[in-house]
């Protein structure tokens, strides 16, 4: 008796050259990043600055609680511009197509612009160390393998900051489309994978984080794929 074998898992089909060629041909404003959905922009920055807030990363009066930020796959600077600038004193971001960010180039609080895919990012050593009190990753993961964003996750985690206690101070957001289908999906058009929530919690726990809090985004329409915000800490403090 002969077994079928088992199907590849969908994120094996990821190919980074085919998403940045998907990437590369889509409009450089708000609807090309959402897909033909730009009213969702502010539903979606006002749900992420809500659970900022609940985490202590918003902005009091004239102060703001983050020193430094990253945005990971930043497109250009959506959510650097319409949030993270508002609560962080400066932000790197890190995209592989550069003519998305062209608009953040020299714009006051924007700092290193790595044109990098997530896969590749490094943190840059500066005076020994960098350090993020915030690293926001948005409708992007998708399209690095499980293996590749457990590693990706890892190295974030590794630039978070410390406060004067020793203790990590640094909080990780992840914000995706989840899969209800039982199942994680592949998409060809793009090259990307949509996962189940119990992925995400199994590449979290493999690459070292907890989770600190959860929640779903409200107010999308019901055509979309629901989507959920985790933060995320080193589990070892």
């Amino acid at each position: 008796m002969s077994l079928e074998p088992e199907a590849a898992p969908p994120d094996s089909k990821i190919s980074a050259d085919d998403g940045r060629r998907y990437w590369s041909a889509v409009d450089a404003d708000v609807s090309g990043m959402l897909g033909g959905f730009p009213a969702v922009s502010r539903i979606d920055l006002r749900g992420s600055r809500s659970f900022l807030a609940k985490l202590g990363l918003g902005r009091t009066k004239a102060v703001k609680a983050v020193n430094r930020a990253l945005e990971g796959g930043a497109g250009i600077g959506r959510v650097t511009q319409g949030l993270l600038l508002d609560v962080a004193e400066a932000v790197d971001v890190v995209e592989p197509i550069a003519r998305f960010t062209a608009a953040l180039e020299g714009r006051p609080g924007v700092g290193r612009v790595y044109h990098l895919g997530l896969e590749e990012w490094r943190p840059e050593p500066e005076e020994g160390t960098v350090v993020y009190d915030l690293v926001w990753n948005q409708w992007c993961l998708g399209h690095l393998t499980d293996q590749q964003l457990g590693a990706y996750l890892r190295r974030c985690g590794a630039a978070l900051s410390r406060g004067e206690d020793g203790k990590v101070k640094g909080v990780i957001v992840v914000k995706e489309n989840m899969s209800t289908s039982g199942e994680d999906l592949f998409d060809e058009t793009d090259s990307s994978v949509t996962r189940q929530d119990s992925t995400f919690r199994r590449i979290f726990e493999e690459a070292g984080l907890r989770i600190i809090k959860t929640e779903l985004q409200h107010g999308f329409p019901a055509e979309l794929y629901p989507v959920r915000m985790y933060a995320l800490k080193p589990r070892d403090v």
